[in-house]
């Protein structure tokens, strides 16, 4: 394992330089955390066998996870429906009115306030989610 002050870098069966293609360099698994504000988020994984990695800041567990309680009741979606980070607000039968109405029970919820250009652009339970969390924070700052 590799460390840098502020980022942390971990790295399993290393036997060449770095790069995306895992297969061909060795490298098992990578792990990058970058620190965002004091908090260090996992940005960047890449497994064996993956040619390409994902970056993404992802919201609080806990945030995510009321702000799918949120959808679920706004929606009054049945127990067994699945409803996580990935989900489309369309693809859970969501339609424009529907979305108003969340964004505006999570307003309430997390006392935020969220311009209607920016409601706009959340079309998924993880964007809803990344967005409270940059609005909480801006509004703490």
């Amino acid at each position: 394992m590799a460390s840098i002050t502020g980022t942390s870098i971990s790295m399993t069966s290393l036997s060449r330089s770095l790069s995306t293609q895992a297969p061909r360099n060795g490298i098992s698994s990578l792990r990058i955390s970058l620190p965002i504000s004091g908090r260090s988020f996992p940005s960047l994984r890449l497994q064996k066998g993956a040619s390409r990695f994902r970056v993404s800041c992802a919201a609080k567990p806990e945030t995510l996870n009321k702000v799918c309680e949120i959808v679920r009741k706004q929606l009054a979606l049945a127990p067994e429906t699945a409803v996580n980070g990935e989900s489309k607000f369309v693809a859970l039968g969501a339609d424009s009115l529907d979305t108003v109405e969340i964004v505006m029970g999570l307003e309430e919820e997390f006392g935020i306030s969220v311009e209607e250009e920016t409601a706009q652009s959340i079309l998924t339970v993880q964007d809803a989610a990344d967005l409270i969390e940059k609005l909480i924070e801006k509004k703490a700052a």
